[in-house]
């Protein structure tokens, strides 16, 4: 993980990306990766991130990440699409 952490910032300082565009792009990947891995509960991702739940909601809105599309691209689709997708796979 060392080697490709180091390369991607040798990527990164040759393609001219700044210090501050580094660390924002780290910051929003990293919180979102935390947020999807708990279905976008901010409280629970807050506990991870070892920060308080109105610091990360702070957060969040200093990205621009709106946390309810990481709760609407985790939830399955409504019955009656799954219904329709299994008999669409039977037919097939």
């Amino acid at each position: 993980m060392k080697r490709e952490l180091d390369n991607l910032i040798t990527q990164m300082h040759a393609g001219g990306i700044t210090y501050d565009e580094a660390v924002r792009e780290f910051k929003r990947r990293f919180i979102l990766e935390v947020l999807s891995s708990h279905r976008g509960n901010q409280c629970k991702a807050a506990k991870e991130l070892g920060v308080h739940r109105n610091t990360l909601s702070r957060i969040l809105a200093e990205l621009k990440i709106d946390p309810g599309l990481v709760r609407t691209a985790q939830r399955r689709p409504p019955q009656r699409e799954r219904g329709a997708f299994e008999a669409s796979k039977r037919g097939a």
